[in-house]
């Protein structure tokens, strides 16, 4: 594995926790299907939340949040609509968010709720 991969998973399990922390109900990670893949998909009372997970270690290249450009976000938005068929959920609220995930010293943790939209 790659150190990229290395640190993203590291960034989608700090995540993770952190959603969990914050009383969200982790639902699947990690999802694919053939359209693409979506990093967590949890429940945080009403909404099913579909969590796509960015992890930097700087930002000399920029934020975490501006690598979810509009082609990733329509992605994203076309996987959670095959998930949700495929499980039947039907009458939920839906949300977006990303969460950039710094690993410094510290780690820091920007969660952007309602992030994007259908």
């Amino acid at each position: 594995m790659n150190r990229n991969k290395i640190k993203g998973k590291i960034g989608e399990e700090k995540a993770k926790n952190y959603l969990l922390n914050k009383g969200y109900k982790i639902l699947k990670t990690n999802y694919r299907n053939k359209i693409g893949e979506i990093d967590i998909i949890a429940e945080d009372g009403k909404y099913i939340v579909f969590v796509e997970v960015k992890t930097r270690t700087n930002t000399a290249f920029g934020y975490a949040f501006e690598a979810v450009n509009y082609p990733k976000q329509k992605r994203i938005m076309k996987v959670s609509l095959a998930f949700l068929k495929q499980e039947g959920i039907n009458n939920r609220q839906v949300r977006y968010d990303i969460i950039e995930v710094y690993l410094q010293e510290e780690t820091k943790i920007n969660h952007i709720e309602n992030a994007f939209c259908l």
